[in-house]
């Protein structure tokens, strides 16, 4: 079923009109399989249309990701990385997670179209139409082990930050612990997954999902207030470009994190953190904790400061919003 569905992207992208029933002599299937599977791609986010006689079109061409041109931009901007593009997949993390320990090698990359369980912070879905945004996940090993997994955050955070700073000359707004906001709404969010013993080194996969290019029916299904880059900035992203420049940028991160932590992010970490010095709520399970925001520390963790005196909070399930 999945091999069906990847050749009839394949034909799709290309904008030309396909026949049905010369689809489905040539993938061995019936023509009312293939009308099937045409409902299933329009379900994950393909605009297809079809026309009695000439068969199915999409109604816009779609750029797919390509691996050979993203290893070329990594080789130009002197980064190396293995990564592989995916049309479809369940979640970009689970796919490096369930490759351990032996068949990633750091700085792996997986990056894909679609993911039918793509995962939030929290057990939520992330919504991941076809062909729209940036679904990316990298394998690190963490030498320092556990303790010092709060601070990929916001390595990656700024990762993200470094690269759409560099191809679009704008500052993006950053909120603890695993958000990037653009004009105060969501833009992006980070997942970081572990694996292995709290005081050795462990595994670890860090996954970035942007919105790109939002189409109207994955609108509907989000839940919280959302913007996606092209409108944003009002211009057509490249998403090859932008997924080349996230990862060399990211490996850059974490080199310097590798070698001195966070200690040098947290200032630039500051001057971007949209709650900073604001009101915040901390939100942790049923309990609400009210103060003010004072940016991180040099573990990554939030500073936040109630009646007077300033604490640091860790991760875990918790979220953050603006105060009243």
């Amino acid at each position: 079923m999945k091999a069906i569905r990847e050749q009839l992207i394949k034909r799709l992208v290309k904008g030309e009109f396909l026949s049905g029933q010369a689809l489905g002599e040539e993938l061995g299937v019936s023509r009312a399989a293939i009308s099937k599977h045409i409902s299933a791609l329009q379900e994950i986010g393909f605009d297809i249309f079809s026309v009695t006689g000439k068969g199915y079109r999409l109604a816009s061409p779609i750029e797919l990701l390509d691996e050979s041109r993203i290893t070329q931009l990594l080789i130009e901007q002197k980064t190396q990385a293995k990564v592989e593009v995916h049309n479809l997949i369940d979640s970009t993390n689970s796919y490096l997670m369930r490759r351990l320990p032996n068949q990633n090698i750091p700085g792996q990359v997986c990056i894909a179209e679609h993911q039918s369980a793509g995962r939030g912070r929290r057990g939520r879905q992330w919504i991941s139409p076809f062909g729209s945004h940036i679904y990316l996940s990298m394998y690190w090993h963490l030498e320092q082990g556990m303790s010092a997994a709060m601070g990929l955050s916001v390595v990656a955070a700024l990762a993200v930050s470094d690269a759409i700073k560099s191809l679009y000359s704008v500052d993006v707004e950053l909120k603890w612990p695993n958000d990037i906001y653009f004009n105060g709404v969501k833009l992006a969010g980070i997942l970081i997954d572990l694996e292995g013993q709290a005081m050795e080194p462990c595994h670890c996969v860090i996954g970035i999902g942007l919105n790109i290019k939002m189409p109207e029916k994955s609108a509907a299904l989000v839940d919280q207030p959302w913007i996606d880059l092209s409108t944003a900035l009002g211009v057509d992203i490249d998403r090859n470009v932008l997924a080349a420049s996230i990862i060399s940028a990211l490996l850059t991160r974490l080199k310097v994190h590798s070698e001195t932590g966070i200690n040098t992010m947290v200032a630039q970490w500051q001057s971007q953190d949209f709650y900073y010095n604001k009101p915040v709520s901390l939100i942790t399970g049923e309990k609400v904790t009210r103060g003010i925001c004072r940016g991180i520390n040099a573990q990554g963790a939030l500073m936040l400061e109630i009646n007077g005196q300033v604490s640091p909070v860790y991760g875990g399930e918790v979220s953050l919003r603006a105060g009243i």
